[in-house]
């Protein structure tokens, strides 16, 4: 099994095992939309008429990710089209190809992350397109590209992030064998998972956040893989709060 085909098998089983609820009849619908300045929001809740679905509910009878049809809004149709996620397109498969991780799951992260604003700096000092700190940059750049240019402005260049962010991912799906658990230490921190005894803390922030980027990464494996990629329904008990992303 090639390594692309060995990812999607881990994701579908990571989430099916964590997000998938007996007795429940249907996930929570994810909204989104980008402002006038490129700014991306997500929210289960559809606090008024910008947000679109980004999925379609269970039950639709195409079955299929919302595309040129739908409401030129939502989020897929930014993303299909939008110049600075084509020009990234290049940094995402390159990564791909270096580490294993789907170009569809950097993508996502960045949306979740960043809203593809790639001069982003968070209040906790985290820069650029996948939103990675300064430590975690120096330890997942190398040693080569962290001698001809300090960390910071590593991690300024969207080529760079990128890669320190997929280097990262790689790792940490490694020592969780579970997508979904990588990106709550992602999201929380190594620590916060540890305390979880290696699984899906509950944080509501961290579900709010793994649920979005993993919505957001099989829409994009559908669009991608529509012959392989049929269905995955996603579900909690309870909807995560509403998330925008800034």
């Amino acid at each position: 099994m090639s390594r692309r085909h060995t990812f999607l098998a881990r994701l579908c089983l990571a989430t099916l095992l964590i997000w998938c609820s007996p007795g429940q009849a249907q996930s929570p619908t994810l909204y989104g939309y980008v402002d006038g300045a490129g700014v991306a929001h997500l929210s289960y809740q559809r606090p008024d008429a910008r947000y679109q679905p980004v999925l379609r509910e269970r039950g639709d009878e195409t079955g299929q990710v919302p595309g040129k049809a739908h409401h030129r809004s939502t989020l897929l149709t930014w993303l299909e089209f939008a110049p600075e996620v084509k020009a990234l397109q290049p940094v995402l498969r390159k990564a791909e190809q270096a580490t294993g991780v789907d170009a569809e799951l950097l993508k996502a992260i960045i949306t979740v992350e960043s809203g593809y604003q790639r001069n982003l700096v968070s209040p906790a000092g985290a820069i650029g397109l996948m939103q990675i700190t300064p430590d975690t940059g120096l330890r997942y750049a190398t040693k080569a590209e962290l001698a001809a240019r300090p960390v910071d402005e590593h991690l300024r260049n969207p080529s760079l992030n990128v890669m320190t962010g997929a280097r990262m991912l790689a790792d940490l799906t490694r020592r969780y064998g579970s997508i979904a658990v990588a990106l709550a230490a992602w999201n929380a921190g190594e620590g916060t998972v540890r305390k979880a005894g290696g699984k899906l803390p509950r944080i509501a922030e961290t579900q709010a956040h793994v649920h979005m980027v993993l919505e957001l990464y099989w829409a994009l494996l559908q669009q991608r893989q529509q012959s392989r990629a049929r269905e995955l329904t996603l579900v909690r008990q309870d909807a995560p709060p509403s998330v925008a992303l800034r």
